[in-house]
């Protein structure tokens, strides 16, 4: 069935590409490594079939930088892999185009987590507990994580409040569907702090998913949070015994959102149109362990890569989602506390 709907696509993205602008599409996302899957398993194809230049640049990310380029006259930014905060921001702002669902293949085409108003559902960002099964034999928990007397070695985390204090929670035996609540309160904060003082001198703290696959691939920590995407191509690419623990896993959601103005709307609706089709989103699950909102895009893939995509249904049972409006309305309270915390 992928393949039948990939023909058909191909056929009707390249009759409509005659009328095309001359110029590049810019696909902007986070980081070199993101940028070069997205360029193999998207961009290429995509030019294969429709013979439109399409090129990938990396960006940050953060409200002040994404402003000064959609409003710049020389803007040359066509689509912008956002988070739920920076979606939500610039939507309201006016900085990206309304989302015309007809032209990206129907609403009724994404899982629900992929639908919003200046939004087409990119994929799934899920942070997981990981270990090397090599050293570690058994499946770990976070309250494991911390305990350090019981499964002695250092922990990765990475540094940020957003994230950590959820983790933090989740060690203590906060439910998952009690965390917000609970750090919506003076009292759950403290509590969130308390739990990170005891593991303080055992945290190795990384910035990136590649940062994170490193130090557990060299030994540097026993085990570590870390992007389940950059864990699974870690395990792939240097044939690594890397296990992931799904339960209580965090999962954000990024988004494609198209900026307000491009010369290139009708092209972007196009990428968006085919990147959504389940046998091209397929390529990025078996390169990157990313997924995005296409139905029946799990039911498609073997066995073994169902286990590794976060939105295989097991793996979302029991995972959080990072509450954006939380970290919208929270984040310049609790950053401060983080990083005077961070510099005791």
């Amino acid at each position: 069935m992928h393949a039948r709907m990939f023909l058909a696509a191909a056929a009707l993205l390249a009759v409509g590409s005659v009328s095309a602008v001359a110029r590049d599409l810019t696909v902007v996302a986070r980081g070199d490594t993101l940028q070069a899957t997205l360029t193999d398993a998207y961009l290429r194809p995509f030019s294969d079939v429709t013979g439109l230049s399409a090129a990938a640049v990396t960006w940050e990310g953060g409200m002040d930088a994404l402003r000064d380029q959609l409003k710049a006259p020389d803007n040359a930014w066509d689509l912008i892999l956002a988070d739920p905060d920076e979606l939500a921001t610039g939507c309201s702002e006016g900085l990206f185009e309304k989302t015309d669902w007809a032209a990206v293949g129907g609403k009724d085409h994404y899982q629900l987590w992929g639908v919003s108003d200046c939004g087409v559902g990119a994929m799934i960002a899920n942070v997981v507990l990981a270990w090397d099964k090599d050293k570690f034999p058994v499946t770990p928990t976070w309250a494991d994580f911390w305990d350090v007397a019981k499964y002695p070695g250092k922990r990765g985390l990475r540094k940020s409040e957003r994230g950590a204090l959820e983790i933090a929670l989740l060690a203590d035996g906060v439910a998952p569907a009690d965390i917000y609540k609970t750090l919506a309160t003076k009292d759950g904060v403290d509590r969130a702090f308390q739990k990170l003082d005891q593991l303080r001198p055992y945290i190795v703290w990384w910035h990136n998913g590649a940062e994170a696959a490193k130090i557990l691939g060299s030994g540097d920590v026993l085990m570590t949070s870390a992007p389940s995407g950059a864990i699974a191509t870690a395990a792939r690419t240097d044939s690594r015994n890397f296990g992931i623990q799904w339960t209580s896993s965090l999962y954000d959601v990024l988004s494609w959102a198209i900026a307000k103005g491009t010369p290139d709307l009708r092209v972007a609706q196009q990428f968006l149109y085919f990147i959504g089709l389940p046998a091209i989103e397929a390529r990025l699950v078996r390169q990157s362990g990313l997924v995005g909102p296409a139905k029946g895009l799990n039911e498609g893939l073997p066995p073994e890569i169902q286990a590794i995509s976060p939105a295989n249904p097991p793996n979302m049972t029991s995972a959080l989602r990072v509450d954006a409006g939380f970290w919208h309305d929270n984040l310049a309270k609790l950053r401060p506390r983080f990083d005077a915390w961070l510099s005791k």
